[in-house]
């Protein structure tokens, strides 16, 4: 039997009935009619073809009726298919994604803010730990995290995020909950991260508003993908404000505990966190009302120390609150901190270590030679003898100033410096101005020169101090080729004819130190002052013979220099103010301070000797209350606009100055009246506060002796000084024919003046109203084109001298 299919006849409209059925009944052609068939025979074909396609599209319009849904109406018609919600929910999602590829690029970490970044400079003691000033007005020190103690680290991580370390740089919910109660006004949010916080701080703002926290966001994001966990907590810290005007952890471990960061304990540390939540409001020395809140804060912090294991429950429970240190003042240069950051600036710039322009970037570390304990005694020694003598009756008074510096002999550092009495309220810096003449106290320079050049009087005579000289009042200069036409006066016109240089200092004669500047030669007389550390610029430091009164305006911190090297044995150094300066952990290399012999040991210890007597029986006996061995020198300005006293023990050389400024206008005004005395000289204030200060700055210290190698030189009858012939024919050489005379000669005769010879060493009654000449006559050789300073001041018949011993 054969398999295949039946073949389909020959006619294509007929099909057997095992035949294939046409794919498409519909697109087959029509049988051709037989025209020999009956027409019957078609009909029942084409009713059936009819009636299958009525049926057909019965079944069509069925399923139609039967596939269309409800219509939705009430309420329903509110609610989103599922449909809807699936094809919104992608939409949000490509919306999200996009959004943050596109924030992503858009956003890039920006420079710092200005504020973030602006630091003070720190002025320390020389111990390095106490504060003196901060400088700038945003008071930061940045530190490096390998400053802070772990412990603080993790009282802070447990005050504001104790998962830091192993989560995301965002919290998201926190993140969307800020936004949403931003937008919707319903106030702050908290709950960043800290890396969040920190890009705020650092690169942002404090505003709160949509646009900067979006930009936080991203910036966030990237930032933790470049910086280590430890950088950002390191940021975080160096810019979170802590109250008391203090930014970043090291500046608040100043303003609360007053020492580095790196000296704190774990409980100061939780205190230092707990300020971060509310600065001002757990300050719990500025409200003590809010201690309670404060207390409540600090044991959230200490339990969730230990909570995460930082901190064991036995050390937890052996903390005791740890009370902050009572408030500054937030005027950061007032009192002695203005002076002495003016006066460390000034150093800095001079010796070429840094200008002022790059110091007030700020960021600086800088570690004075100042002592704090040397310091507090200055600043009390000159209250206690001078400001607390001041009265508001007193119209002299208004115009009292002090300065005072202090500088070690051993190593040139300037341990304690006073400059006014607030530079809030005063802004010269009285330790550090030149513009007052030093007086007297210029005269131990015109001796040391002397000494070191081996220097003769006129008559040929070795210079020491036993040497005599005539010390009659208003006695002419006598230079190498006859007179000079320079006449000083003596204090109050007291004639002491024949006396010794030694005497000669310890009364402050004027005519003595007249001459023995131009027997010594005014110019080397200013190279030994320049030498022992008196500015080559100081004005009126000139080469003429009135240099030897004390004409120059150095400042008390020269003066305190110089003093320092006779204190030395003639070694000099320049002064330092700064033991080391840094910024972001870099020193900066100080000036080469080397020492050198600037006069001989002799010199400087015969020196030393001549000014010993003049604190033991001279015009400072007042220092004495030191209560150790002591030297120095007084000293007056002209018309007493400043009063001197320059001394020193062994250990420590200090100069005192007291002078006199008109408030308001800046001129000087002379100090007649001050503190409740007729006359202001350096005998008085000056050298008691000298005594107390050099008292307080020594305490505990054994008192030294002075080890000198000094030549008093051979003893000399009264009569062996060199004395002057007086009269207009007075010729070249004259002097050395006056050697050896016995008596003193007269006094120069001057306009107005007593005449005749008063016995030597008698003093001269003061003559009521009559001034010392201000000035020398012109044409003389040698004569000085400056008026003597010195002590020559108005007299007057009631005042007594200033410079010589109380009777």
């Amino acid at each position: 039997m054969s398999h295949e299919p039946p073949q389909n006849s020959g006619d294509p409209g007929q099909q057997g009935n095992e035949g294939w059925s046409p794919r498409d009944p519909s697109t087959a052609k029509p049988t051709p009619k037989d025209p020999d068939a009956p027409d019957a025979a078609v009909a029942p074909d084409a009713a059936a073809q009819d009636t299958q396609e009525a049926d057909g599209a019965s079944e069509a319009e069925g399923r139609t009726k039967r596939s269309k849904r409800p219509r939705r109406t009430g309420w329903r018609r509110a609610v989103p298919t599922w449909r809807m919600t699936l094809g919104g929910v992608l939409f949000l999602a490509l919306l999200l994604v996009g959004g943050f590829v596109v924030g992503y690029q858009l956003v890039d970490i920006p420079a710092a803010n200005a504020a973030a970044t602006a630091q003070s400079n720190v002025y320390l003691y020389a111990d390095g730990k106490k504060v003196i000033a901060r400088d700038g007005e945003i008071n930061r020190e940045k530190v490096p995290l390998r400053r802070v103690p772990v412990p603080v680290r993790h009282a802070v991580l447990a005050a504001e995020d104790r998962d830091f370390y192993s989560e995301d740089a965002i919290d998201v919910k926190a993140t969307l909950r800020a936004g949403w109660k931003t937008v919707t006004g319903a106030g702050r949010q908290g709950g960043s991260t800290i890396t969040q916080q920190y890009v705020k701080n650092y690169y942002l703002g404090q505003e709160q508003t949509v646009v900067r926290k979006a930009k936080e966001f991203f910036i966030s994001v990237k930032l933790d993908r470049e910086q280590s966990k430890d950088e950002i907590l390191e940021g975080y810290l160096n810019t979170s404000y802590f109250g008391r005007n203090a930014y970043g952890i090291q500046a608040a471990s100043h303003a609360y505990y007053d020492k580095d960061v790196e000296d704190l304990t774990p409980g100061e540390g939780a205190y230092l966190a707990s300020l971060l939540n509310a600065p001002s409001n757990y300050d719990v020395v500025v409200h003590p009302e809010n201690k309670k809140a404060a207390l409540a804060r600090w044991n959230y912090v200490l339990d969730g120390m230990v909570k995460e294991k930082w901190l064991s429950r036995s050390d937890r429970k052996a903390m005791t609150f740890p009370v902050p240190v009572k408030a500054e003042s937030p005027t950061a240069l007032s009192g002695q901190r203005g002076y002495i950051v003016q006066a460390v600036e000034a150093y800095l710039a001079d010796n070429k270590v840094i200008d002022k322009k790059t110091l007030a970037t700020g960021g600086y570390r800088i570690v004075t030679t100042l002592q704090k304990d040397k310091q507090d005694a200055l600043v009390g020694a000159v209250e206690k003898n001078v400001l607390s003598k001041t009265s508001d009756d007193r119209d002299a008074d208004r115009n009292v100033r002090a300065g005072g510096v202090s500088v070690d002999p051993a190593d040139g550092h300037v341990v304690a410096l006073y400059g006014g009495v607030d530079y809030t309220r005063q802004y010269v810096n009285n330790a550090t101005r030149r513009d007052y003449q030093v007086g007297s106290t210029f005269k131990p320079f015109v001796l040391a020169a002397a000494l070191a050049n081996g220097s003769k009087t006129q008559g040929g005579r070795a210079i020491t101090p036993n040497t005599r000289y005539d010390g009659t009042n208003e006695r002419t200069v006598q230079g190498s080729t006859g007179s000079t036409d320079y006449s000083p006066a003596n204090e109050d016109d007291v004639d002491y004819g024949s006396i010794t240089v030694r005497e000669a200092t310890d009364k402050s004669v004027n005519a003595v130190y007249a001459q023995m500047a131009q027997d010594v030669g005014p110019e080397r007389v200013k190279d030994t002052a320049v030498a022992l550390g008196i500015p080559e610029t100081t004005p009126d430091l000139s080469g003429t013979p009135s240099i030897a009164l004390g004409p120059a305006t150095a400042s008390v911190l020269d003066m305190a220099s110089a003093y320092a090297t006779l204190a030395d044995h003639g070694r000099q150094r320049p002064h330092s103010l700064v033991v080391k300066i840094s910024k972001d952990g870099n020193d900066l290399r100080l000036p080469t301070r080397k020492s050198r012999q600037a006069i001989s040991r002799k010199a400087a210890d015969t020196t030393t000797s001549v000014l010993l007597s003049v604190v033991e029986g001279g015009t400072a006996t007042a220092a004495r209350s030191a209560g150790r061995p002591a030297a120095g020198k007084t000293g007056t300005a002209e018309e007493d606009r400043a009063a001197w006293f320059a001394g020193y023990t062994p250990d420590l050389a200090t100069v005192i100055a007291v002078m006199g400024q008109d408030p308001e206008t800046g001129i000087q005004k002379p100090l007649y009246g001050a503190l409740g005395l007729p006359r202001m000289n350096g005998g008085g204030a000056p050298a008691e506060t000298w005594g107390a200060y050099t008292r307080a700055a020594l305490k505990g210290s054994d008192a030294e002796d002075f080890d000198l190698e000094a030549d008093e030189g051979p003893e000399e009858e009264e009569g062996d000084e060199d004395t002057e012939e007086s009269g207009p024919s007075k010729r070249p050489g004259d002097t050395r024919e006056a050697e050896g005379r016995g008596t003193a000669s007269p006094t120069a005769k001057a306009p107005g003046d007593r005449t005749g010879t008063k016995p030597s060493g008698t003093p001269a009654p003061a003559v009521p109203g009559r001034t010392p000449r201000a000035e020398p006559p012109a044409g003389g050789a040698g004569a000085s084109p400056a008026p003597p300073a010195g002590d020559a001041r108005p007299k007057t018949a009631a005042s007594p001298p200033s410079d010589t011993p109380a009777p």
